[in-house]
């Protein structure tokens, strides 16, 4: 795959993931846990710390291309709730493992690899389909988080 378009493609991704590190660095301990939204099936998916562990989740996920045998890094669970709110520092530690593994995606991306198909119950797209799809949801959330900091005066 061309260096330059690989080049662009991981500017924009990082430019992104630094949105959702600043939203992080600049949530203080009293909205780590408020809410953005309400949610009716548990309260906590609409908490500042979930929808920042949730977009972290569904990058390293969609960086894998599959949903097969994934799994997050302890300490978090695919599929369940934590019975305490992940901690400021856990999910900092994921954004920067999975900002890793992302400029390592992109930097290793081939032709062969950009166009495999990647099956989900929802959507089979390219590989780099599916990166660009990631980028919108990363900055979509970032963008979310950082209103709320903003209404907050940070």
């Amino acid at each position: 795959m061309d260096t330059t378009l690989k080049t662009s493609i991981w500017q924009q991704f990082g430019a992104a993931i630094d949105m959702l590190d600043d939203a992080l660095g600049a949530c203080t301990d009293q909205l780590w846990t408020a809410n953005l939204w309400d949610d009716a099936d548990d309260q906590r998916y609409g908490q500042f710390w979930y929808v920042a562990y949730h977009t972290l989740f569904w990058l390293d996920l969609f960086l894998t291309g599959s949903g097969e045998g994934f799994a997050p890094p302890a300490p978090f669970i695919r599929g369940v709730l934590p019975e305490k709110p992940y901690t400021k520092d856990e999910v900092s530690a994921y954004l920067k493992q999975c900002r890793q593994k992302c400029q390592g995606v992109i930097e290793g991306l081939t032709d062969e690899k950009a166009y495999r198909i990647c099956t989900f119950s929802w959507m089979e797209p390219t590989f780099l389909e599916l990166q660009l799809y990631s980028m919108r949801h990363v900055q979509e959330h970032a963008a979310q988080l950082n209103l709320m900091l903003g209404q907050h005066g940070l």
